[in-house]
């Protein structure tokens, strides 16, 4: 009889599951730009799926994208915030 190297009902934890950045991508659509958030949600859930299907290859890309967005979406959500400051400040003197 052959031996198995995986028993009935455990699964295989050997494969690398690609992070979502699913909170950071919410946190981003709701705070910072909500067209690249929304873009970036849209990756992250393509990277659970691939994650899911056990398409390392896919859910590497759509991670490494996701996790590009959410930088892009932050900087501009940061620069936009410190344009409204200045231009706030500006206004009073």
């Amino acid at each position: 009889m052959e031996t198995k190297s995986m028993e009935l009902g455990k699964m295989d934890t050997s494969r690398r599951n690609e992070p979502t950045y699913l909170a950071w991508s919410i946190f981003n659509t709701f705070c910072c730009c909500l067209p690249l958030g929304v873009a970036a949600i849209i990756y992250s859930s393509r990277v659970n799926n691939a994650n899911t299907l056990g398409d390392a290859g896919k859910a590497q890309e759509s991670s490494r994208i996701a996790k590009n967005l959410n930088i892009a979406s932050l900087v501009l959500g940061l620069i936009g915030l410190i344009l409204l400051i200045v231009m706030l400040v500006i206004q009073k003197m």
